[in-house]
């Protein structure tokens, strides 16, 4: 039981919760979904954005509604919450590997049936594990090949590799080649709009030489997946991509507004997910503390601002696992109890230390979401 749940529907809830809590305004959610689902069909492009993001069922329903193809996972943890939920279309967007991961692996494509469940690999060893597990299937299991798009975090390392991979998919009787992922997540945050439209560009040429040496070997491309929240407006329009798999469009944290926003260019979608803290201490001349500290908010993108609860300019610091510092003009110092909220760094790592988004419309808390892909692995 959520400690708020007591709260739903009481008018100016959102002034009253138990912190620290993730809070998720709704219409503006609801906006981003909407408008990266719009994007995408005036583009004909597909759109399998990433649970990564928000590893939430309620939002995994939200973006199918409005038209994205399924969803893309990081971990097979995640893979499996969605499939259990029913979310059709899951692409796991990193290489399955181990013994027993590749038999889970197997088995929630039994689960999911034909068509539901697709993975990536990147090594032939891979390739022969997968093969072997699913010859009980009782169907072929979809793999892409996966490329490294320049950041060698995974993925083949150049086209030849990836045709090699792709014949050694083909001859298998128990897998079936769909495609190519090259997904470029060092071009994502690029912050000079024109060097990160360069990047994506550069990327772009190299999945479609990589997609054509795979197709001039005589072996079909149905899919080439990519493309982030930082990409999204110069890969969908190329016809390089069949389908795109943002993230953080949904929430739009800091560090993807530094990143996203100049002089000519607004932000591309709204804030929508902020960390709630209380001021718990006054005593100090020069701060206040607030009670959301490294167990509430990301450290790996730098500090989080605060958005609402002061007035003023401000400036948080960590202040261990459980506080925070926030230091701001004397003359708008926080009372102690009231509310601060903050936009986070980074979303992903954030969303993954909670276990509830607290959805408020306005002032009102309106449901209380569980995070059932935390910590899935």
């Amino acid at each position: 039981m959520n400690a708020n749940q007591y709260l739903i529907g009481v008018p100016g809830s959102r002034q009253s919760l138990d912190t620290p809590a993730l809070l998720i305004e709704l219409p503006a959610l609801k906006r981003n979904i909407a408008r990266m689902a719009e994007l995408a069909a005036s583009r004909g492009i597909g759109l399998r954005p990433h649970a990564k993001s928000h590893k939430s069922v309620e939002i995994a329903r939200a973006q199918i509604e409005a038209g994205a193809i399924g969803v893309s996972c990081a971990t097979l943890g995640e893979a499996q919450v969605m499939v259990e939920a029913g979310i059709p279309g899951v692409l796991v967007t990193s290489p399955v590997v181990g013994a027993n991961k590749v038999r889970r692996l197997v088995e929630l494509a039994r689960q999911a049936g034909p068509g539901r469940l697709m993975v990536v690999v990147d090594h032939p060893n891979n390739v022969e594990a997968l093969a072997s597990e699913a010859a009980g299937l009782g169907y072929r299991l979809p793999v892409l090949v996966d490329y490294h798009s320049g950041y060698h975090r995974t993925g083949v390392a150049d086209a030849e590799s990836a045709v090699d991979l792709a014949r050694k998919i083909a001859s298998t009787d128990t897998l079936v080649l769909r495609g190519l992922q090259a997904y470029g997540g060092n071009v994502q945050h690029i912050g000079d709009r024109r060097q990160r439209e360069e990047a994506a560009a550069g990327l772009r040429r190299n999945a479609a030489a990589v997609v054509a040496a795979i197709e001039a070997a005589g072996m079909q491309v149905d899919i080439v997946t990519g493309v982030g929240t930082g990409t999204h407006d110069f890969d969908s329009s190329a016809r390089v991509f069949t389908e795109m798999q943002p993230g953080s469009y949904l929430f739009m944290d800091s560090a993807y507004l530094d990143a996203l926003t100049d002089a000519s260019h607004a932000a591309p979608f709204e804030t929508s997910l902020f960390v709630q803290s209380t001021v718990v201490s006054v005593n100090a001349k020069d701060w206040v503390t607030v009670d959301a500290g490294i167990k509430s908010l990301a450290t790996d993108s730098g500090k989080p601002l605060a958005a609402r609860g002061i007035a003023g300019a401000s400036q948080y610091e960590f202040f261990g696992d459980e506080h925070g510092k926030l230091i701001g003009d004397p003359a708008h110092r926080p009372s102690l109890g009231e509310r601060i909220e903050f936009v986070t760094s980074h979303c992903d790592p954030t969303v993954n230390l909670h276990s509830f988004y607290h959805v408020v419309d306005g002032d009102t808390l309106v449901d209380i979401w569980p995070i059932q892909a935390r910590g899935r692995l």
